[in-house]
């Protein structure tokens, strides 16, 4: 990734990995609307650019599985759960963008012919070629495995150049900044890094597949307007973990 703003975007293809949570505004839990519109707006503005977007959605701000197998309910009924929340995520950001006129395919790795279409790859590719944005619904279909391993994996099928990890903080810290002041960002991490110090950027799996196969992955504070623009054009915003974090740094 460059340094400079060159004004032409860095990326030409790039899966965008969304908390559940990032819907819940101010709120504790379900969608904030005025925050699902904020988001919309800036990823149409990305549209506009002309890169190729896919997106990831957690399920959080509704049902989250881990939690709710912890408590007792049965761990693949939990994540069979968790993955319908993410369908209705999907659904209401899809909504949202296509009412700034922003062509949006939402493809579910459950089928519910209703409401999306299918996961199938090719497809995915041929809306991304399109210009369309491409939401990913319900994980991976499979218990077991989370939505960050979901981005991992669809980043990769996709062929896209980097995974942009959206949180509510600056980057990657080496403890949480929300409970330790003196937390210190991360500008660069490699991979090994992120999995020996057990570093909250996605999980092991999810980072691991991005380190077989060389896939960068962008940490960046999405409450901050226009940061999703900043970092497509290259600007050095959040961390970047990668194999040679000097890379395009």
């Amino acid at each position: 990734m460059s340094q400079a703003n060159s004004g032409a975007p860095s990326y030409k293809r790039v899966l965008i990995k969304l908390s559940g949570e990032a819907f819940m505004g101010k709120g504790e839990y379900g969608i904030d609307p005025e925050t699902v519109n904020s988001i919309a707006d800036e990823l149409a503005e990305v549209n506009a650019l002309g890169v190729e977007i896919a997106i990831v959605v957690g399920g959080g701000n509704i049902f989250r599985g881990v939690a709710a197998s912890a408590t007792g309910m049965d761990r693949s009924a939990a994540d069979y759960a968790g993955m319908l929340a993410t369908v209705m995520n999907s659904l209401v950001l899809q909504d949202a963008l296509e009412k700034r006129s922003v062509f949006t395919r939402v493809q579910s790795a459950i089928a519910m012919q209703a409401v999306a279409e299918p996961y199938i790859r090719r497809r995915a590719v041929r809306h991304l070629e399109k210009g369309r944005i491409v939401i990913f619904a319900a994980g991976t279909g499979n218990p077991y495995f989370t939505t960050d391993t979901t981005a991992a994996l669809r980043a990769l099928e996709i062929g896209a150049d980097a995974i942009l990890k959206a949180t509510m903080v600056n980057g990657v810290y080496d403890c949480d900044p929300m409970k330790y002041p003196n937390a210190v960002m991360y500008d660069s991490l490699q991979y090994i890094d992120v999995l020996q110090q057990g570093l909250k950027v996605m999980d092991a799996t999810a980072v691991s597949l991005c380190m077989d196969n060389n896939l960068p992955i962008l940490v960046f504070n999405m409450t901050a307007p226009g940061n999703i623009k900043r970092v497509l054009l290259g600007e050095r915003i959040g961390t970047i973990v990668a194999s040679d974090t000097e890379e395009g740094r």
